[in-house]
């Protein structure tokens, strides 16, 4: 039987809907005045006040400038370098450390998390990190930015969690098939996990793809910045010039 739907739930939906399109629009606009300006004419964008509906006139000299800044592309390179190893450390990594920490039968398992989660208050600090960095040859490397943040604690904490979710049932009929513990992970258990595996890629890759301190700090060489590093420089240099002409 088909219910009727009453005046007061007809304007509840339309209430939400009216909300959700406003944020979609609170969320989008950024992104196309970013869009707007990288097409418009500097000389009109600089003189604009205001929202900006559309292009002010119709120019490529942004992407122009760009593409002729050779920092541009290296800082690409770089990243997504970065990105795609870090992110192959980081998934294997913490999905070994999760598998073996979500296992009831390891010796001084509550112990390892103890110690693990009390890393997440208390940080030994830049200084010994940075003496670390050097002491083992990574300074001015990429891998300065991917071996030492290998595990995120609070990510090792989740995965570990979504493992023990799974029953032990399955893990007893893998051994009982001959399966050693290789086996066990990469064929029973992360597929199915798949859901927090593809929230890992997503932490992983955005942590990755948006830092830039630890590289300012281990990467001295111009031809190793990442992207940010190399934007960074040229907001920076900017602003001086914006000062100086002030």
């Amino acid at each position: 039987m088909k219910r009727e739907i009453g005046l007061f739930e007809r304007l509840f939906d339309a209430g939400i809907y009216a909300v959700l399109i406003f944020l979609v629009v609170v969320t989008l606009y950024p992104l196309l005045y970013v869009l707007f300006a990288s097409f418009s004419e500097a000389g009109q964008l600089i003189i604009h006040k205001g929202i900006l509906w559309k292009p002010l006139g119709f120019s490529f000299e942004a992407y122009k400038s760009v593409m002729n800044n050779p920092g541009i592309l290296i800082g690409y390179r770089n990243t997504l370098f970065i990105v795609f190893a870090g992110l192959a450390v980081n998934l294997v990594m913490t999905a070994l450390g999760a598998y073996v920490l979500s296992r009831k039968n390891v010796l001084w398992n509550n112990s390892f998390m103890v110690f693990i989660v009390f890393t997440m208050f208390f940080h030994g600090g830049l200084i010994p990190l940075y003496l670390v960095v050097k002491g083992v040859g990574l300074l001015d490397s990429l891998w300065s930015t991917i071996l030492p943040f290998a595990v995120g604690t609070f990510n090792l904490i989740i995965m570990r969690t979504a493992f023990m979710g799974i029953p032990d049932s399955l893990e007893e009929s893998a051994k009982i098939d001959g399966a050693n513990h290789f086996t066990i992970l990469f064929r029973i258990i992360i597929p199915l996990s798949m859901p927090v595996i593809a929230v890992m890629i997503l932490y992983y890759a955005v942590d990755k793809w948006n830092g830039w301190f630890y590289a300012s700090v281990f990467i001295k060489s111009r031809e190793l910045f990442p992207l940010q590093l190399v934007l960074r420089e040229i907001l920076i240099a900017n602003s001086t010039d914006s000062m100086s002409a002030g």
